[in-house]
This record gives structure tokens, C-alpha cells and sequence, in this order.
């Protein structure tokens, strides 16, 4: 296989950083997003040539559109891979305004503008894959992440409608689910303040069994990454991919008993006809 170059956002940690560094193990051009450059200082002294690190925030609009024409001035990019993202963790009512509107800035928002900054280098070289690397979270729910779902399932829709818009293009997308997996996500986790009021509540139990390591987190990191190489190298790749035995069997569990949901409500919508 030819060598690929790719644009990578959030690849200071977890997924995005092993993903960057098989990325230039294989002999790959990366270039590498991150809000603080010192996690690529090492990886960017041993790879000179392959490395171009970006100093980006994606929720700056301007900047984001600034570093993706920087990247794309350099030649034509095979994978435009949106990672950038963290959690926001509590009940609705306890989050703030300012957590809110950061969270779906950068996790929503932010993918959106990155992608839509890199669409016209991609028509315009006719070909290129996006990567939109979601979550388990765009399928399933948990209490407490209501505002980070509402991001991940956001930014699933706007994907698939931008994959019909665009497959004319020679571009096609890939959507990325892994489930709870072993990283830094939990330990980057914006905290709302806990109520009395959800004391003993499903809201609650989810609370105790993260931070007290009870719930399970299966999936490694490194294994996740060489999962996500195999299916972008696939031509072509399959639209969504679960990565991770939770991440499976929720998803799977979900759309059974929504399926079995609608099809009971097949006389009542047919009703909605017109005469």
C-alpha cells in the first residue's frame, strides 16, 4: 500500500496519539493537531519529515480554517480525521451554560468547522476520506452524559448527510464508535456539581460505579487504533463501525429493541397519511 498522509485533530492523547504514532511507524505523513504542543515534541524529533504538528483549538474558527489550508497548501491529504473531543459529566439540570455551550463547541461545533474547512481541498483533489471518530455515545445512552451525547449523535447526523452530499466528489466518510476504552477520557471529564436530589438514582449509581472503578472499560487503546487502520484502508469502508465488545453489544442491543419499537407503530404512521 502506498504511503497515505493524513490530518488528524486532538492527537496530544488516547486514540489520536497512537493513531499518530502508527501513523508515522508505517511510514504515513501526519499532520497533527493539538492544543499544546510538548505531547508531539519526542514523536517530532524522531520523524522530521513525516511530522507537521499544528497548534489548534477547534472551537477558534478562523484558526481552524487557517491550519487546514496551511496543511492542505502541502499537498493533497488522504484521511481528514476528526478527533478532537472530551466529556462533559453530569445531570441536565446541573450543568452550567458555560459547559454546555463548551462542550458542543468543541465536540459538535468544532468537528463540524474542521470538516467543512477541509471540503473544498477535498473536491478539489477529488478524492479523500473523513473520519469522524464518535463513541458507543452516539448510539446508546448513559445518565450523566446527556450533553456529550447530544454531541456524538449531533455529529453522526450531520456525517451521514454530508456522506450523501459529497460521495460525488470522490469522498466518502467513516464514523468511528469505540466503546469505554482506556484512555484519558475520564481523567479529562468536565464535572457538573452532584445533586442531593438524585441520590440513589440511576443518575447517581452511574457516578459511583465510574470513580470508584467499577464500571468496565475493555478496550485498549492500542488494539482500538489498529482496528481503526484496518477499516480506513478498506476501499470501500463500511459507513459505522463499532470497536470494542461493549461498544457491540450495546449498539446492537439498541437498534433490536428500537426496531421492535417501531415496527409496533406501523398502523399509527401509516394514520398520519394523507386520505
Amino acid at each position: 500500500m502506498l504511503n497515505k498522509t493524513w490530518l488528524i485533530t486532538g492527537a496530544s492523547s488516547g486514540l489520536g496519539l497512537m493513531l499518530t504514532k502508527k501513523a508515522l511507524l508505517r511510514g504515513d505523513k501526519v499532520f497533527a493537531s493539538v492544543r499544546r504542543k510538548s505531547p508531539l515534541d519526542e514523536l517530532k524529533a524522531t520523524y522530521p519529515n513525516q511530522l507537521e504538528v499544528l497548534n489548534l483549538d477547534v472551537t477558534e474558527v478562523n484558526a481552524v480554517r487557517s491550519a487546514v489550508d496551511k496543511a492542505f497548501l502541502k499537498g493533497s491529504i488522504d484521511y481528514v480525521v476528526s478527533n478532537a473531543a472530551y466529556g462533559l459529566f453530569g445531570v441536565a439540570e446541573a450543568l452550567s451554560d458555560q459547559q454546555i455551550e463548551r462542550q458542543l463547541a468543541t465536540n459538535l461545533i468544532g468537528s463540524i468547522q474542521f470538516i467543512r474547512a477541509a471540503l473544498p481541498h477535498l473536491r478539489k483533489q477529488n478524492k479523500g476520506r473523513i473520519v469522524q471518530v464518535s463513541s458507543e455515545g452516539g448510539q446508546v445512552a448513559y445518565p450523566n452524559f446527556s450533553l456529550y451525547h447530544a454531541s456524538k449523535w449531533g455529529i453522526e447526523g450531520f456525517i451521514e448527510s454530508l456522506s450523501l452530499e459529497v460521495k460525488e466528489f470522490g469522498i466518502d466518510c467513516l464514523i468511528i464508535e469505540p466503546g469505554p476504552t482506556e484512555t484519558p477520557f475520564i481523567k479529562g471529564l468536565d464535572l457538573a456539581k452532584s445533586l442531593a436530589c438524585y441520590k440513589g438514582s440511576a443518575a447517581e449509581q452511574m457516578r459511583t460505579s465510574l470513580f470508584n472503578g467499577e464500571f468496565p472499560f475493555k478496550g485498549d487503546t492500542e488494539n482500538t487504533v489498529n482496528a481503526m487502520l484496518k477499516v480506513i484502508d478498506m476501499s470501500p469502508p463500511p459507513f459505522r463501525v463499532a470497536l470494542g465488545s461493549i461498544a457491540f453489544d450495546n449498539i446492537q442491543r439498541a437498534l433490536r429493541l428500537r426496531l421492535v419499537e417501531l415496527e409496533k407503530q406501523k398502523v399509527l404512521a401509516y394514520s398520519a397519511d394523507k386520505n
